[in-house]
């Protein structure tokens, strides 16, 4: 199994983990299902695999690609999921609720970016944020 590195932050923090530590949990949820896949195996971080060509992004090709050789893979209880009510949209918190979460333009301006306005963070954080990576 592999997962390219995709366009985000710009920080490979983690990967440093994989570094001193290979030993790697992957947990695959699916919107709508309560229970979920869990592969446990060995990462190793490549950053010249032979089949990267095959996981670019129109003509961008993944920096790096963590490689997982497979141990385990078995299916966890959705019992605790479906209790959760995590695909029910009437459980979740709005941005306008008290124990809502703050929209990210909130928390950028709180924690990363004090000098810039709401609204220009509003704009960056926006709707296109997420579709414009490529």
């Amino acid at each position: 199994m592999a997962l390219p590195d995709r366009p985000g932050n710009r920080r490979v923090d983690g990967l440093r983990n994989l570094l001193q530590d290979p030993h790697v949990a992957l947990e695959f949820v699916i919107p709508g299902r309560g229970d979920t896949l869990r592969i446990n195996g060995t990462a190793v971080v490549l950053a010249d695999a032979p089949y990267a060509q095959r996981m670019a992004v129109g003509d961008k090709l993944p920096q790096l690609i963590i490689e997982v050789a497979i141990g385990e893979v078995f299916f966890h209880c959705s019992k605790a999921f479906l209790r959760s009510e995590a695909w029910e949209p009437s459980t979740w918190p709005t941005q306008d609720d008290d124990h809502g979460v703050p929209r990210r333009a909130v928390i950028a301006k709180s924690l990363e970016r004090p000098d810039d306005s709401l609204e220009e963070l509003d704009r960056y954080y926006g709707i296109g944020y997420g579709r414009e990576l490529y």
